[in-house]
């Protein structure tokens, strides 16, 4: 396994409500500086996330790499607890697949200061069970396969580059983005957990692999 791997999961962490919500502050007053914000947010729930993770792990392996069968059975139980995760979490983005519309929440958006987007960052991306089951089974994968914590930044780019796709089609499109923007809510909300589900199917094969090797 390598970094490239794990890739991927970047997209089951904004499909849904985070895009729809970036789509929202690129539309609001000050797009510029609430989508900044709002990247801000997310960017330190998904760094500290996946490092959280990665730590846990990197410390029970350290603790029993003494003694060669046991790091050995360490790493199979990680893979089954990824594989628990994975699976909890194809659930969890199969159940939501009808939670369509836009929740009520997101018209105060178009009024958003940077501070208020910054804060809905945090707490969207804490309060999301998919975001919550990624971060866990992206940071124990790493560490499982003995990756260096900074194999992990990439995947926390891709993050934050997939969720800023509202704001470049803004800086980009100018006029243009507002007939851009609704298609790209349109499809977070109706087709982005297809794109979830076969990602994490790619990501339990991966695991799996590593299990019967």
């Amino acid at each position: 396994m390598n970094f490239l791997t794990v890739l991927p999961m970047a997209v089951v962490m904004v499909a849904g409500t985070q895009l729809v919500a970036a789509v929202f502050l690129a539309s609001a007053d000050r797009p510029r500086a609430a989508s900044l914000g709002y990247l801000a947010g997310a960017g330190m729930v998904v760094a500290g996330g996946v490092t959280a993770s990665w730590l846990l792990v990197r410390v029970v392996n350290i603790n029993v790499g003494a003694d060669p069968g046991g790091h050995r059975s360490l790493g199979r139980w990680i893979d089954v607890a990824v594989l628990a995760l994975l699976a909890v979490l194809a659930v969890v983005v199969l159940l939501r697949r009808h939670t369509t519309g836009t929740p009520g929440w997101m018209s105060g958006l178009q009024r958003a200061s940077p501070g208020y987007a910054l804060r809905l960052g945090v707490l969207l991306f804490l309060a999301m069970p998919t975001d919550d089951l990624t971060m866990l089974a992206v940071g124990a994968s790493a560490a499982r396969h003995g990756l260096p914590w900074w194999h992990l930044l990439p995947f926390v780019v891709l993050t934050l580059t997939l969720l800023g796709l509202p704001l470049l089609a803004l800086l980009l499109l100018g006029r243009r983005a507002e007939a851009v923007l609704p298609r790209l809510r349109d499809w977070a909300q109706g087709h982005s957990w297809v794109v979830s589900e076969l990602v994490i199917g790619f990501f339990v094969l991966v695991t799996v692999v590593d299990l019967l090797r």
